[in-house]
């Protein structure tokens, strides 16, 4: 698909002209080339390339937690442009639009996995009640709904992971970003967390960003993004 056709209103996320420059001692690391990217409402992209390409980096920017050296994160069919928020207001979208899953899952492994997912509603000032309805329904959907007073220490990596991906949706945010997030697992069980994914793609109509150096993982998805050298290297593939 050439990128450039797509229509405005139809793009979540876009990037113009992303550049991201890292100082070690006295020189300087161009991770980030030139990146202009676009990822439409509901769609399921995976961003491919080698060990040191760029992916973490571009996944952290658009995900805001690190900002560009150069260009432009803009969000929306308004084209917010994120990076022009204050922090405050920074903050906020990234709680509420955007949800993350890592490698690693990151749970805290005192608490329950209804509480784990509850998390986010709670240290957000949602109601309890509701909130915790809906972590349930989460749980359900995930196929964890049998584990909600298990901690994680108490289930498998899988399980963990579908945990870490409930959570990352308790919010119902717009865009869902995993970063290699099937790196831990054996076949059997990346392959169960791909169809969830692909399930939750199709059955909310949130967005998916996967990072991958996988190529069964990036099959899973519409669209590849390969970078290489801190550049596209070729055209976004249907």
């Amino acid at each position: 698909m050439n990128e450039h056709a797509v229509n405005d209103s139809e793009i979540l996320l876009q990037t113009t002209g992303l550049k991201k420059t890292f100082r070690k001692g006295k020189h300087d690391i161009h991770v980030l080339k030139g990146v202009d990217i676009a990822i439409k409402k509901g769609e399921m992209v995976a961003i491919t390339g080698p060990s040191g390409s760029g992916k973490s980096t571009l996944l952290h920017i658009l995900g805001t937690l690190e900002k560009p050296t150069v260009g432009k994160v803009l969000f929306g069919p308004e084209r917010q442009d994120l990076f022009a928020l204050g922090d405050t207001a920074l903050s906020e979208f990234r709680n509420r639009g955007l949800g993350f899953v890592f490698q690693f899952h990151y749970l805290l492994p005192e608490f329950t996995a209804l509480e784990n997912v509850i998390m986010p509603a709670l240290i957000g000032g949602y109601a309890r009640a509701p909130s915790e309805k809906q972590a349930r329904e989460i749980l359900e959907f995930v196929g964890l709904g049998q584990r909600l007073d298990h901690r994680p220490s108490e289930l498998s990596g899988g399980e963990q992971q579908r945990i870490a991906i409930a959570r990352a949706i308790m919010l119902r945010p717009k865009l869902l970003l995993a970063d290699e997030l099937t790196g831990n697992l054996d076949s059997v069980n990346r392959e169960a967390i791909m169809q969830l994914l692909v399930q939750l793609n199709q059955g909310t109509g949130i967005s998916i960003l996967v990072v991958t150096h996988d190529p069964n993982v990036a099959q899973k998805t519409h669209r590849i993004i390969e970078l290489r050298d801190g550049m596209v290297s070729r055209p976004p593939q249907n």
